[in-house]
């Protein structure tokens, strides 16, 4: 299992290894090779900034003595004309760096800005918004920490930190109470410390796992906001509760009212249009 790190270094090998090729040759044709140079990252549109770390991490790969003066953090409201950061050092460099460093804040910055809309809608209640594997491949852990940016939480990270039966899982075991005793044998023989999630169908799904030795958390799948609150009655605080599927900002906050603890919204990282900015000269 990759950590943060090394899965960002291999997200920037394969951004730079596409981007540049054999070599910038505009940049290398037109800029002296001695040419130190500022840029600055100016703020186009309104939303929640996120990304100044990994933008960091990107100039000094391509120049590790790069100078970046930061302004403006991850998880900062921005506004129009605001500077986040400016970078000193090598003029090529800058240019090398400009397109990744900028696709890669674009798009989490675009995640933070989703997530804050979608969280706000649930100001005054305890339910927080989750987001999904719904994520560009390759730039999850990016995409997750805008949705940390924006105000939200992270479900899983993938498959390998949390046991989530859903429907499939269910019917190709046998049922849900096949499904449940095999993951927590699973976990007991392989000294696996996981928490476990079950998808539930109905209201008798809920009435089922809610009596359920080692079940952690209830997904009310596609449920109504009535049938939501009816299911939160059931768990009656006995387990973690979490809406999902067929949920928009216009409906969300009646689902955050209806009680549950959780929401999910692939829509978080699916769907979602870029920030706009870019790295100017200065």
């Amino acid at each position: 299992m990759k950590n943060r790190e090394e899965l960002i270094d291999m997200l920037l090998d394969l951004a730079f290894a596409e981007d540049i090729g054999d070599g910038d040759h505009t940049t290398l044709s037109t800029i002296p090779a001695d040419a130190m140079g500022r840029s600055r990252l100016l703020i186009k549109a309104p939303g929640i900034l996120s990304g100044v770390d990994v933008a960091i991490e990107t100039l000094k790969r391509v120049y590790p003595s790069i100078k970046v003066e930061t302004f403006i953090h991850d998880g900062a409201e921005v506004k129009p004309g605001d500077v986040a950061f400016i970078a000193e050092g090598p003029v090529r460099s800058l240019l090398v760096a400009e397109r990744t460093l900028l696709n890669i804040m674009q798009r989490m910055s675009g995640v933070a800005t989703m997530t804050r809309k979608y969280q706000d809608e649930l100001k005054g209640l305890h339910t927080k918004v989750l987001d999904t594997r719904k994520t560009t491949p390759g730039m999850r852990i990016l995409e997750k920490q805008g949705v940390k940016d924006g105000g939200g939480e992270n479900h899983r990270m993938g498959l390998y930190d949390m046991i989530l039966i859903k429907d499939n899982h269910i019917d190709f075991a046998g049922g849900i109470e096949n499904a449940v005793k095999r993951a927590i044998d699973y976990c007991r023989k392989n000294g696996k410390n996981l928490k476990i999630e079950v998808e539930a169908r109905s209201l008798d799904d809920v009435r089922k796992l809610s009596e359920m030795e080692g079940v952690d958390r209830i997904m009310f799948d596609n449920f109504t906001p009535e049938q939501t609150r009816e299911a939160v009655k059931i768990v009656a605080g006995r387990k973690e509760t979490e809406s999902s599927g067929g949920i928009t900002i216009d409906n969300l906050r009646q689902y955050g009212e209806a009680g549950v603890d959780y929401i999910s919204v692939g829509a978080l990282t699916h769907s979602v249009k870029g920030l706009d900015m870019s790295f100017k000269a200065c």
